[in-house]
């Protein structure tokens, strides 16, 4: 699968031109793209400042010798290409597999445009089947939790090394097997109005266009 990551990381960076403030998503298929933007840098001489969406990010691009800057320096952010892990239809989406979901859900609600580039097996008709990251303080967590039970979310905490995974905000991720969201919008806004969660992993009218990688080349998928 990682040539159909690679295909659609390479066709993103097409969008990208000298001048641009970027934002630089998170995951295995914008690694990718980040790679590329790099490369155009170094062999192309492309202008560009990025914002990065995590810590893992901001490694990768800072090796690569991309200009970096921080979300509260800039006034906007030009294009933000980001991965997905899952995509419907009506180009709305599950993210957070990475446990970046906030950083990405703060640098796409500041970019005048986004593009997710994935690879077919991202497409999918109803979000659902990919649990949805639910980023939470960890004060009160377990409260949440029990919430999220009651509620018949089928809740777990992310772990990672044997223990509960913090993002780089500090916050935990509960993670909810929901199998079939029917309706994303109510979701989202019970999830938004529910205290202790910071954000969560539903991006909804947020992207413009998806790039889906398949073995026969990329196709664009517009708005």
């Amino acid at each position: 699968m990682s040539n159909l990551k690679q295909q659609v990381g390479i066709k993103a960076a097409e969008f990208v031109k000298d001048g641009m403030i970027l934002g630089l998503g998170t995951g295995s298929t914008a690694a990718y793209f980040v790679d590329e933007i790099g490369r155009r840098i170094q062999e192309e001489g492309l202008q560009i400042t990025a914002v990065t969406t995590s810590s893992v990010t901001y490694a990768q691009a800072q090796e690569l010798g991309i200009p970096l800057k921080g979300i509260d320096e800039v006034e906007a952010v030009d294009l933000t290409i980001d991965g997905a892990d899952e995509v419907d239809g009506s180009l709305n989406g599950i993210k957070g597999g990475g446990g970046a979901l906030l950083m990405e859900k703060i640098v796409a609600t500041n970019s005048k445009d986004c593009i997710w580039i994935v690879d077919e097996s991202k497409v999918v008709e109803t979000l659902g089947a990919f649990k949805l990251p639910v980023e939470v303080v960890q004060y009160g967590a377990e409260n949440l939790f029990r919430y999220f039970e009651n509620k018949g979310y089928h809740p777990s905490f992310r772990q990672k090394n044997n223990q509960r995974y913090v993002t780089d905000m500090k916050n935990f991720i509960i993670d909810l097997d929901l199998k079939k969201i029917e309706d994303a919008q109510s979701l989202a806004a019970e999830l938004d109005t529910t205290v202790g969660v910071v954000e969560h992993g539903l991006f909804l009218n947020m992207i413009s266009k998806v790039i889906v990688g398949h073995e026969d080349g990329p196709e664009i998928i517009e708005k």
